[in-house]
């Protein structure tokens, strides 16, 4: 196979904003700008020291029709929902629920202080399983392969490296990768990508740049990635990014509020069942 390397294709800023009762983060996609990126519906990306940014926390909502990834760099967040999980995610730790068919849950700071960063990230499930029965996969930190090579730390959420390393989630709707990485300057740091998957890169800390392309990415910025079926970045400082990519579902979306579904009808009929307490 040929190799075919990504560049970068655009990039965006993201934008302040508050969720839950009152939480301050920044939205990475699901902007004016960016308002999604098949199958990623949403990147929100949350990072103070300060409790009154986070203290309020995620008090119960629902969910239906896609999944939620909360991945903590820092802090504690207990998370409780209507089918009776409960527990905390830790730092490092990962937890990617299927809300599927529909389920009532609360995200909660386990602190009053001290750092809480980390990201959430919302996948759309396709039509076929929107209405699944809800589930969970989570894990430690500790659980989480890490891949080391010169300069480079490759921690394996999603997906398959180039020299085998597998993740620790299971989804066969959108082969789904989810990589953190930690590179010092220097380069170029390798990978495989899966030709049509739609992927994306969010530096958190530090600056960025592709091979043979002139776009520095910096610390709070997504760069979305042209096609190919390789990736090469440079650090032109100590760098930490997410490198995120999925199969696009190229289905119709339909959004309202915490439900995403294909149809209007659909979201009329979540809100109805909701109301109802079938959740």
């Amino acid at each position: 196979m040929v190799n075919q390397d990504r560049k970068v294709h655009k990039i965006y800023n993201g934008l302040k904003a508050y969720d839950g009762a009152g939480v301050q983060l920044s939205r990475i996609i699901g902007t004016p700008q960016l308002d999604m990126l098949d199958p990623f519906l949403l990147l929100d990306t949350f990072n103070s020291d300060q409790p009154q940014d986070y203290i309020a926390g995620f008090p119960p909502h629902p969910h239906r029709g896609f999944e939620t990834v909360t991945y903590m760099l820092a802090g504690r967040m207990r998370h409780q929902d209507s089918a009776g999980n409960n527990g905390v995610i830790e730092a490092g730790g990962v937890q990617w629920m299927t809300a599927g068919k529909g389920i009532i849950h609360s995200e909660m700071p386990e602190q009053e202080a001290g750092l809480m960063a980390g990201f959430q990230l919302w996948v759309n499930l396709p039509q076929s399983h929107k209405m699944m029965e809800p589930r969970y996969q989570e894990k430690a930190n500790d659980e989480i392969p890490v891949e080391t090579s010169e300069g480079v730390r490759l921690k394996v959420i999603a997906g398959q490296t180039r020299k085998g390393t597998s993740g620790v989630i299971d989804n066969a709707f959108v082969a789904p990768i989810y990589w953190d990485v930690q590179q010092q300057m220097g380069g170029p740091f390798t990978e495989n990508i899966p030709k049509g998957h739609n992927a994306f890169i969010y530096v958190y800390e530090g600056e960025i740049q592709l091979s043979g392309d002139g776009e520095q990415v910096s610390a709070g910025q997504i760069a979305v990635l042209s096609d190919g079926n390789t990736v090469e970045i440079n650090a032109l400082s100590a760098a930490k990014y997410l490198l995120i990519a999925g199969k696009p579902l190229n289905e119709p979306v339909a959004r309202g509020g915490p439900f995403v579904m294909n149809i209007r009808q659909e979201i009329n009929q979540a809100f109805e069942d909701y109301q109802a307490g079938r959740f």
